[in-house]
């Protein structure tokens, strides 16, 4: 038994408290530990509670906890689930040379065992991340390579929400399987209804595949209600903005797009989209300025450049991001 999870509960007449810790039996370490007050009238209701934050709160940190255990051990003694657990401590760090760590530690892994779900949904993402970024040259047969991949992932792993989560990112993103993505999301939820990650793709989808605000803001919101401190926090806070562009919510983008560049000061989605949101507000010399900090991440963004990347989007919701950015003054070549 490598993890133990502990718990009490306490009451004081009508109010309870119910605390729990997560704990490596090996190490003694505290992974995670939180509590929960509530009335003894609603005790139901705060059952459900603690078992979906419970849930939802422990799944990323035993995640994290994997990947370090993965990072300290030594080199001779890995495997494809070390590989890629180590591959997942790259993809997390979000730079051009730990995105190449990524993809070639995935490689690795599908090397030793090519029907691993797992490092097969995960690679065609690294590798739209990579582009979306500038970083590196990726082709359009490394794409194809990485949507058919995110097939067979789905074919292996179709019980398993993480592989779901990050094939249905490769085939809405880089293959604009809208539909496919959200079958196979609604299926990662079935399975476990409190998998933070699918409620972030899920709104994602909603936004900007289908430009439906509503939904996707309820979806992202549960996404961070169930996992506050998920490493990718940023990514989900930029989805939020994103969103709010479709409401038309421009200060709220902006809001959001600040609470996730903070985190990941690189990721060109967060800059991007507030850049559109300062343009439609008609303040110019701000998104002049974080135009400057967009092109110093990626040199020669065009809308040219860019749109390709939004093949998978609404047409309407595209076309709206696309005359914010050419109010910014973007160039069209």
């Amino acid at each position: 038994m490598r993890y133990v999870l502990e718990g009490s509960v306490r009451e004081a007449g009508n109010r309870v408290r119910i605390a729990g810790q997560l704990v490596d039996a090996i190490t003694g370490n505290h992974i995670w530990a939180d509590r929960f007050d509530g009335a003894l009238d609603d005790i139901f209701e705060l059952q459900d509670r603690v078992a979906s934050s419970v849930v939802g709160a422990i799944e990323p940190r035993l995640r994290q906890s994997e990947i370090e255990r993965a990072v300290r051990k030594p080199t001779q003694s890995l495997d494809a689930y070390d590989l890629y657990l180590r591959a997942l401590a790259h993809y997390y760090r979000y730079t051009e040379q730990d995105y190449a760590e990524a993809v070639a530690l995935l490689r690795q892994a599908l090397a030793i065992d090519p029907s691993y779900g797992p490092p097969a949904a995960l690679i065609g993402w690294c590798q739209l991340i990579q582009r979306l970024q500038g970083w590196g040259t990726v082709s359009d047969d490394d794409i194809g390579a990485g949507i058919r991949l995110a097939h067979k992932a789905l074919e292996a792993g179709r019980d398993d929400p993480d592989t779901i989560v990050a094939a249905a990112c490769t085939l809405f993103y880089g293959g604009g399987e809208t539909a496919l993505a959200e079958a196979v999301l609604d299926r990662a939820l079935a399975l476990n209804p409190n998998a933070a990650p699918g409620w972030m793709v899920r709104g994602f989808v909603h936004a900007a595949g289908r430009n439906q605000p509503e939904p996707a803001i309820e979806a992202l919101e549960r996404a961070l209600r169930l996992s506050p401190f998920d490493p990718p926090g940023f990514v989900n806070a930029t989805w939020l903005a994103q969103a709010h562009l479709a409401a038309r919510s421009f200060e709220k983008v902006i809001e959001w797009a600040d609470r996730a560049l903070p985190d990941q000061p690189r990721f060109i989605a967060a800059v991007r989209v507030k850049i559109i949101a300062l343009a439609y507000l008609c303040r110019l010399d701000e998104a002049h300025a974080e135009l400057g900090r967009m092109l110093a991440l990626y040199p020669g963004l065009t809308i040219a450049a860019f749109r390709p990347t939004t093949a998978a989007f609404d047409p309407e919701y595209t076309e709206f991001a696309l005359a914010g950015l050419r109010l910014a003054g973007v160039p069209e070549e």
